[in-house]
């Protein structure tokens, strides 16, 4: 069987495959297992939950609520919030674990939950694999006094904003910043965030309904951003997703500025300001090689992941970085959060504009994008991939013509037959002429 838990919690269809039993009983196993490892060490434990404002997490945050409280653990329920703020509250309430039911960028329909273990950190992958064992099993349940109280977190929002505001390195006066906040999560706390830093703000997709999220706003969707952006006259604009763990920009003449030139531009003023650690970047193996340049001219070193924001954290913890993120524009600031903040990433980003005077514009074209191409190779053995001669022959070839001035990048889907083929260059014509000879050579050897 597959496994239940995925990159980041258990997610799919509300009501069909994200059932309000499942999430009573991941959160009944999640207690369990807590308590086995000794992570509640003999006390009343107590957990912060969260949900996005889908109109399925009405009722799976109550069936994770009437799990937790169920299992003895005192709930304290903040209600709508983003990913980032319910782990922050985890930590900030001295919590014992989180929940947040949220399925990010993804459709209205779909939904998920995932877990965070004291701290505010993600649950290890052995911990999630001992919850998925333990679902429905046989299990002492507590009576009388020993069941959970669930009580609400009434002043959520306003710790988070103040967390936010606490961490900024420069205040927004001056700057019209529109935020983006895809019906989601963020939509009262990212433009009350912006503005209390002293932005003038323009709000869209800040009018959640429950059935609208991520529903052509946020950053999956830029256009209404780019289009308001120009209209307004804005300095910049911020696109959040559904539970805002990510974020994109658009600068003022509305061009696309994405997480690879917002890490770039946040490294060199964290470098600036002697909080680099390392003087290094974490970012995935699709970050775009210009950016690896352009930091490595500035005396950056970018350490480079499997695709994740998981195996990014995993990168930033292990070294001691406080950097990382993702393409996509999920950041990751280890020194004032423990999971990627699109709110904050924004904040960040328009500190630095107002900091040093300089367009977004300006400040992203430290930079060049590399042409990239990337193919999708469909019903093939992927298990075949890296074993194969003639695949890897054909690579290093395609690495010899484009020497230093490109890349290739062959990698297997997690979850489809599917092999990946990404090859950069300088020139396009050329990355693309390389990506296609590749694809003939990866199904011409691994054809299922």
């Amino acid at each position: 069987m597959a496994r239940l838990f995925g990159t980041d919690g258990v997610r799919g269809v509300a009501n069909k495959d994200i059932t309000a039993e499942l999430a009573l009983d991941l959160s009944v196993a999640a207690a369990h297992v807590l308590a086995e490892v000794g992570a509640f060490n003999g006390h009343r434990p107590v957990a912060v939950v969260g949900r996005d404002p889908r109109a399925s997490g009405e009722f799976l945050a109550a069936a994770t609520t009437a799990g937790l409280a169920s299992a003895g653990v005192d709930v304290r329920d903040a209600g709508v919030l983003p990913t980032p703020a319910i782990a922050y509250l985890v930590a900030e309430q001295d919590a014992d674990l989180g929940a947040m039911l949220s399925a990010s960028h993804n459709p209205m329909p779909d939904n998920g939950i995932k877990f965070f273990a004291r701290g505010g950190h993600k649950l290890a992958d052995d911990l999630e694999d001992r919850i998925e064992e333990r679902l429905r099993a046989d299990r002492e349940r507590p009576t009388g006094g020993a069941v959970g109280r669930i009580t609400p977190l009434v002043d959520g929002a306003d710790r988070y904003v103040a967390h936010l505001l606490s961490v900024l390195p420069h205040r927004l006066d001056g700057l019209h910043v529109v935020v983006d906040a895809a019906h989601g999560a963020a939509s009262e706390v990212a433009p009350r965030a912006f503005r209390e830093a002293g932005a003038r703000v323009t709000l869209i997709g800040g009018e959640p309904d429950g059935l609208n999220i991520n529903d052509g706003y946020g950053s999956t969707h830029l256009d209404h951003l780019k289009q308001t952006v120009v209209e307004v006259g804005a300095d910049l604009g911020i696109a959040l997703d559904g539970d805002a763990d990510r974020c994109l920009a658009v600068d003022a003449a509305g061009r696309e500025v994405d997480g690879d030139q917002i890490m770039a531009i946040l490294a060199l003023a964290m470098k600036e300001q002697g909080v680099l650690r390392g003087d290094t970047l974490v970012a995935t193996v699709m970050s775009n090689l210009g950016m690896i340049q352009a930091l490595g001219s500035a005396g950056i070193k970018v350490l480079q992941t499997a695709v994740g924001d998981r195996y990014v954290l995993e990168g930033m913890k292990d070294g001691g970085y406080s950097l990382g993120g993702e393409q996509s524009g999920h950041v990751v600031m280890l020194d004032h959060g423990t999971t990627g903040d699109g709110t904050l990433t924004g904040l960040m980003l328009a500190s630095r504009v107002a900091a040093t005077g300089r367009t977004l514009t300006d400040l992203a074209a430290i930079m060049t994008h590399f042409p990239q191409v990337l193919v999708n190779v469909k019903d093939v053995d992927k298990s075949a991939l890296e074993a194969n001669a003639a695949v890897a022959d054909a690579v290093r070839a395609a690495e010899g013509e484009l020497g230093e001035s490109g890349r290739v990048l062959l990698r297997k889907s997690g979850t489809e037959p599917v092999v990946r083929v990404m090859v950069e260059a300088a020139d396009g014509e050329q990355a693309r002429a390389l990506a296609d000879r590749l694809v003939g050579v990866v199904k011409a050897e691994l054809s299922l």
